[in-house]
């Protein structure tokens, strides 16, 4: 069975720079096993595999270890390959069922793609034990969103400097964040640590921005919001909230193209 395959760099307009994505078209069903052995071949922190189906795509993303809920920059780049390879109308609304969040769609807003997801809430939380010693007393605030504890720093510098320990963090999905500072366009930075799942720190993650949406319009009481995930490769998102949606928006370069061999199912 060959396998049509797309690498894309997500959330940026440059090669080599935002997050890297696998994107996998299918032309049949595949078994999970399969789907993670391709996506540990890639050994990029996601792989989408699209299936056609009435009304639009199944959409299913996986991790090098492990199948997720939820990807936004593998569901950006999933769009830009559709478009851009001539499989859908450009512009054309897209339709993406999943298994765990519902119906996603992607548009084309102001030349760039825009992605509606569902937006996470969050609470407050006590830290657990290794997290406490992880960040001692240098942070502002700490909730829980879904999945991931959403951590914010007093600056963007203590963001964009933090030191992870992986061993804390091997049971822990963590967000750290904080403002923007006055000289940059940003409202807020961030950075993603998932080392439960196999990603130690993801470059730019939509999904991440489903939970940052609604607790910084609580803190800042606005609703749209210019992003930087402060990673070593970095990149920029437009969030918008709107009631229990995010809309994330971003660009993208695919950087490979070509086909996998998969003798088995």
């Amino acid at each position: 069975m060959n396998i049509r395959f797309f690498q894309v760099d997500a959330f940026t307009n440059k090669a080599f720079c935002g997050n890297p994505a696998g994107v996998c078209l299918l032309e049949g069903p595949l078994t999970d096993e399969t789907m993670r052995a391709i996506a540990a071949e890639n050994n990029l922190s996601e792989t989408a595999f699209l299936l056609r189906q009435q009304d639009g795509y199944s959409l299913r993303w996986f991790t090098p270890t492990v199948e997720i809920a939820l990807c936004g920059h593998a569901t950006l780049a999933s769009a830009h390959v559709l478009w851009t390879n001539g499989l859908e109308t450009p512009g054309s609304t897209l339709h993406f069922h999943t298994r765990h969040s519902g119906l996603l769609t992607a548009d084309s807003k102001d030349n760039r793609i825009e992605l509606n997801f569902p937006a996470r809430s969050y609470e407050p939380v006590v830290l657990p034990t290794a997290l406490r010693q992880l960040f001692a007393n240098n942070y502002v605030n700490a909730v829980y969103s879904h999945d991931r504890y959403i951590i914010e720093l007093p600056s963007a510098d203590a963001v964009a400097t933090f030191v992870p320990d992986f061993h804390l963090l091997e049971s822990y999905r963590v967000v750290i964040t904080a403002r923007g500072d006055e000289n940059t366009p940003y409202d807020f930075v961030s950075r993603y640590f998932a080392v439960p799942l196999g990603v130690q720190e993801d470059p730019v993650t939509g999904s991440a921005h489903c939970g940052l949406a609604p607790y910084w319009a609580d803190k800042l009481g606005k609703t749209s919001f210019s992003a930087y995930q402060a990673s070593a490769r970095g990149g920029e998102l437009t969030v918008i909230l709107q009631n229990d949606r995010v809309l994330l928006q971003g660009e993208a370069v695919t950087v490979i193209s070509g086909t996998f061999h998969v003798n088995h199912q």
